[in-house]
């Protein structure tokens, strides 16, 4: 896209001015930073002051572009460049293939889009989600971004924020849980602290909101094991409600956990440039959610 600026919008910053193109302004900051805005063929910073006249290039991915999978609401690409893409994933959408579900996974549409590095079969998933949890996941475009995505998810440098609705109240207003988990030694399909096969876990709570008989915590990840949320609220007796695994099903009318992969943070992999996405919660949570303070 190519944009000559009014007149009339001499005196704006570069970044306001491009919100509206952008959808927002933190997407056009976003834009600026990974060089995708040029004014008069020059980089600028988003604190660049317009005068009117100058002949603005937009290379930037399409925001919201939807594709088709085979269970679940089609899930939306929220970012993209030439190095990964930002996907808000919808519940029920599994996110690769496996035992019992051999198609018309997420990272099948992603490769189709340009997804790619790491292991063939589920080409550029950095992370993955639950198939009832909704929310951010980053996927890699090539074999180095895939890489650089990886390491820093171990060195602990991509910021994976949820919302959780938990049964009653933990008993501070924000700690961390540090506690090891494996496969089940009854229940293959669960994860618990009653494993042969105990891997380091920790997880990190504040109270966002107190309710009548429930807690809004927002979650954040140190380590990413397998089910690591809906295991260790379980563990300490707070189950995440709607989750009939872990805790109780149909709880505040859900038909899925309530739990939502909210914020997410990282560098682009190229240029170092600071990401950061948020994603507002599904309709079916935010119904539950009002259930819940009126319990």
């Amino acid at each position: 896209m190519e944009i000559v600026v009014p007149a009339e919008a001499a005196g704006l910053r570069l970044d306001r001015y491009l919100a509206e193109q952008a959808g927002s302004r933190a997407q056009a900051s976003r834009w600026i930073s990974l060089g995708a805005i040029t004014v008069d063929g020059r980089k600028a910073r988003k604190s660049h002051v317009l005068s009117g006249g100058e002949h603005l290039k937009i290379d930037a991915p399409t925001l919201t572009a939807e594709f088709a999978v085979e269970d679940g609401e089609a899930p939306s690409v929220v970012f993209e460049d030439d190095d990964l893409l930002i996907v808000d994933k919808a519940a029920g959408v599994v996110v690769h293939p496996a035992r019992g579900h051999q198609s018309g996974t997420l990272s099948q549409a992603l490769a189709a889009r340009g997804a790619a590095g790491g292991e063939p079969w589920r080409a550029g998933i950095v992370h993955r989600l639950d198939k009832d949890t909704s929310g951010l996941l980053v996927v890699s475009k090539n074999d180095a971004a895939h890489r650089a995505l990886k390491d820093a998810l171990a060195e602990r440098r991509i910021v994976r924020e949820y919302l959780a609705l938990v049964a009653g109240r933990p008993p501070s207003r924000g700690g961390t849980i540090d506690a090891p988990i494996g496969r089940d030694r009854r229940v293959r399909q669960r994860m618990s602290l009653e494993s042969d096969n105990l891997r380091e876990a920790r997880t990190h709570f504040t109270l966002e909101e107190a309710l009548p008989a429930a807690s809004l915590l927002r979650v954040r990840l140190e380590t990413g094991r397998t089910h690591q949320i809906r295991a260790h609220f379980e563990a300490i007796g707070h189950p995440v409600c709607g989750d009939p695994q872990y805790g109780h099903g149909n709880d505040y009318g859900l038909s899925r956990q309530f739990l939502h992969a909210a914020h997410l943070e990282l560098a682009q992999p190229s240029t170092g440039a600071a990401l950061s996405f948020d994603s507002p919660l599904p309709a079916d949570l935010a119904a539950a959610l009002k259930r819940a303070r009126g319990a």
